[in-house]
């Protein structure tokens, strides 16, 4: 089955990038990690939100369900929730507990547009997202 699996800022830095916050897992690892649950999880990372606009749209088109970590423009980018809202099927995760940190990281305008939210487990987040997207 096809599943985009869309990543947003910072995320191509898994690994080194606050690993007592993300853990040690590499971006490679996560997009391994991703296609051994779906071999078809077409696996994304951008810093561009113009990109990840285009990327949700693309979604739309092919009737593609996502998985989709929007790291920072979680809190704040109505663009982003828009276009979510045109894809079949969005399941939001977030590698850490975003309801434990920062004051600013515990709203997610993406949310409410979400068939679904995974926080907090990591890795396995994303396999659990993919395997809900693969029994609708």
């Amino acid at each position: 089955m096809k599943i985009l699996v869309l990543n947003g800022p910072n995320l191509g830095r898994l690994g080194t990038r606050e690993p007592e916050v993300y853990g040690s897992t590499t971006y490679a690892e996560l997009v391994a990690t991703c296609q051994e649950v779906e071999p078809e999880a077409d696996v994304r990372q951008t810093d561009d939100e113009a990109t990840m606009i285009g990327w949700l749209h693309e979604a739309a088109d092919t009737a593609t369900p996502v998985v989709l970590n929007p790291g920072a423009w979680t809190h704040y980018s109505y663009a982003l929730r828009d276009a979510a809202t045109l894809a079949p099927a969005v399941i939001e995760v977030h590698l850490s507990q975003t309801s434990a940190r920062e004051e600013f990281r515990h709203t997610s305008v993406i949310s409410p547009v979400a068939r679904g939210t995974i926080t907090g487990l990591g890795v396995e987040g994303y396999r659990a997202a993919i395997r809900a997207l693969q029994s609708y």
